[in-house]
């Protein structure tokens, strides 16, 4: 395994969430981090937590700043792009616009992503998928079609972009801030739920997925892959 001390990484997606897991854990390990977000106040917040790494707001949909962004900066190690928002539903009940906004903000911001940021030699890019891609749900067929179009865009550009490795990590169900809209009891419910259907009999936490994006990360033969980490779910 190689080190990441000292090496830039940039974290989108990393005000929040998995991303902020993989921030904290990539500090952790000796990196220097910038996060990104659409959010100025979540940055900041995020930021002030991590004991101040710099931030920058980046919108994914917004491709001419994407491109003047890294145009600006120096070649990066390793980026992670974990930033998604993604309206669910029934294909015939889930509107199109909703579905447009859903594939705008997670494959093609990933793409935009991809297609700007200039890479040192041996560095690294990494997608945050989901298991949807493997275990499709009659009630979120889109998330499953748009996970799966990110790994194999993932797959493609290990390929176009060699040396520079290419990987996606896929998650289960994972406890994070985007479920805090719900009631705590029935959130509550809901992961027990999940818990007791799952071979591992637990539901995921950020870290878990923090943890499989440092190993690629940090394994110079890791390229193409997708790591998935859902307890289970994709063969319960």
């Amino acid at each position: 395994m190689t080190s990441i001390v000292r090496k830039r990484v940039l974290v989108v997606g990393g005000s929040s969430g998995i991303g902020f897991a993989v921030a904290a854990q990539a500090i952790s390990e000796g990196a220097s981090v910038t996060i990104a977000s659409r959010s100025r106040d979540k940055l900041a917040e995020a930021s002030h937590l991590l004991g101040g790494v710099p931030t920058v707001i980046l919108d994914t949909a917004d491709e001419s700043g994407i491109e003047a962004f890294f145009a600006a900066e120096d070649a990066w190690d390793h980026i992670i792009v974990s930033a998604a928002q993604t309206p669910s539903g029934p294909v015939r009940k889930l509107s199109l616009q909703d579905a447009r906004t859903a594939m705008e903000s997670k494959f093609w911001g990933a793409y935009r992503i991809a297609r700007a940021a200039r890479f040192t030699e041996r560095g690294s890019l990494t997608f945050i998928s989901g298991f949807l891609s493997e275990r499709p749900s009659a009630n979120s067929v889109l998330q499953g079609a748009i996970n799966a179009a990110l790994e194999a865009l993932a797959r493609g550009l290990a390929l176009e972009l060699s040396p520079v490795r290419v990987n996606a990590v896929s998650p289960g169900l994972i406890d994070t801030p985007l479920w805090s809209r719900m009631d705590d009891d029935a959130r509550k419910a809901m992961f027990a739920r999940v818990a007791d259907s799952l071979p591992a009999k637990v539901v995921g936490q950020p870290s878990d997925i923090a943890n499989a994006v440092m190993f690629v990360l940090t394994t110079p033969f890791a390229t193409g892959s997708t790591i998935r980490v859902d307890g289970g779910g994709a063969i319960g």
